[in-house]
């Protein structure tokens, strides 16, 4: 199999840390560069559909884009350590926080950071107004998280799972825009310093 991936995106580096968490080693790791338009070209649209990154290609030419797509297969195919549930009530838990911490934290972040960025101005027409209303709506949300996070010592479960990781990775592509997690916000801060600290999380 083939994973094509862009180092400097926030969703291939979701499927990075999957397979840093659970040791696979035997994916290709195609290099994708998104500022050079690579991933518009006919010869990755055939394959992908839609110029989007990460995308995995099987042994048999069946491809995947959608990074959470990506990581619940490999799931599937590496199923240690556990990341996606091993119990219906489990999956159902994981599955509404990995939910939550997209739709709440990801990804007004992600948007708060390409509308905003210079680095992005040539992907995208900038939106400052659109990207300020995404940051604030992301950094609000990181209450929810800190709330959770002072109960559990991780979103989900009493384990990393995926929704863990989409937070995460979530949280630190806001660096770019230099935005972090306000410091009253003990709980979150704590599982944060902890998630970065993991060797996945330099994956």
């Amino acid at each position: 199999m083939k994973l094509y991936d862009a180092p400097i995106a926030p969703n291939p580096r979701r499927v990075r840390w999957v397979m840093a968490e659970k040791g696979i080693t035997d994916i290709e790791v195609v290099p994708v560069s998104i500022p050079d338009g690579e991933h518009k070209q006919p010869a990755y649209l055939a394959k992908a559909g839609l110029p989007q990154l990460p995308m995995l290609e099987m042994d048999d030419g069946t491809t995947i884009t959608e990074s959470l797509a990506i990581c619940r297969f490999l799931e599937s195919v590496y199923p240690e350590p556990n990341l996606f549930g091993a119990t219906p009530k489990e999956a159902a838990v994981i599955e509404m926080w990995t939910r939550r911490a997209e739709m709440l934290v990801a990804t007004p972040f992600m948007l708060g950071v390409r509308l905003s960025h210079p680095a992005f101005a040539a992907l995208e027409t900038p939106a400052p107004e659109v990207a300020e209303w995404n940051q604030k709506t992301g950094l609000n949300a990181l209450k929810v998280l800190d709330r959770r996070l002072g109960e559990s010592p991780f979103l989900a479960a009493e384990r990393l799972t995926i929704a863990d990781i989409v937070a995460a990775v979530g949280i630190d592509f806001a660096r770019i825009v230099r935005l972090r997690p306000p410091e009253e916000l003990a709980h979150l801060n704590r599982w944060l310093e902890a998630m970065r600290e993991r060797p996945g999380a330099k994956a």
